[in-house]
């Protein structure tokens, strides 16, 4: 593995207490970051922040990231403690399941959509001042294939995670003069809880797209993360950086 460099830097992961935000902290705290998570899971975030802190420093705040005032107070906290925020992960994401668009219960749409594009939306809105301020930031907002092709049976998924892309690149040249860069990814499938709430034959489709013929390994979405949140990345904003096996080649 190699070490990107963030000694000394201050990362927040949203919905760090597993899956690919865990893999995430774990590659942050073995580059040399401080690393705070925000998850809305109090149970797993205290577990999360158990095993990761023998790894380094690790801070937890739980909070629910369509809760815009929670945000502020949790990037005060962090400001706080720590003094800095260098980089945002927003990787806080739920699928809502998986069914035609016109049986998809109005509120289980909204709530995708509240999750994966508002939380993020408002998780910028609380720490960018903090950056701008600083004038300096990386920003990597983990989106989807599935925000690039659209997915059968996830409409609202899709849908939330192109927009999710979209409010990158905007964000991305609002920031480009302000040392603050603005990144996105788009993974396919990585086998991690989430598929929990997938139908089989949804994994199954995912699976059948994706022509290295396997699943992401979370590893690898912490490794590209790792670099567009470090100072290497200097002249790259605004881009979404592929990670679907072959899937999208653009």
């Amino acid at each position: 593995m190699n070490r990107i460099d963030l000694e000394g830097r201050v990362a927040i992961v949203t919905g760090g207490a597993q899956g690919i935000g865990y893999a995430i902290a774990e590659r942050m705290l073995a580059s040399g970051a401080t690393v705070v998570l925000w998850d809305a899971d109090a149970a797993r975030l205290e577990s999360a922040r158990a095993t990761l802190a023998e790894r380094g420093s690790v801070d937890t705040c739980a909070v629910d990231v369509t809760d815009a005032e929670a945000l502020v107070s949790a990037s005060a906290a962090a400001m706080g403690s720590r003094g800095r925020i260098d980089v945002l992960v927003n990787n806080a994401g739920i699928t809502g399941g998986n069914a035609p668009t016109w049986e998809l219960a109005p509120d289980v749409w909204r709530r995708v959509i509240d999750v994966n594009l508002v939380g993020p939306y408002l998780a910028c809105r609380a720490v960018v001042p903090h950056m701008i301020d600083a004038g300096y930031g990386r920003i990597v907002n983990i989106a989807s294939v599935a925000g690039k092709e659209g997915n059968p049976n996830a409409s609202h998924y899709s849908a939330s995670k192109a927009g999710l892309i979209a409010l990158t690149k905007s964000l991305a040249k609002e920031l480009a003069t302000r040392g603050v860069l603005v990144n996105a990814v788009t993974p396919a499938a990585a086998k991690t809880a989430i598929f929990e709430t997938m139908t089989q034959a949804h994994i199954d489709f995912m699976l059948s797209k994706i022509p290295m013929g396997r699943l992401l390994e979370v590893d690898e979405a912490a490794a590209m993360v790792a670099w567009l949140a470090s100072q290497e990345c200097s002249f790259s904003t605004g881009a979404v950086f592929d990670l679907s096996g072959g899937r999208a080649t653009y």
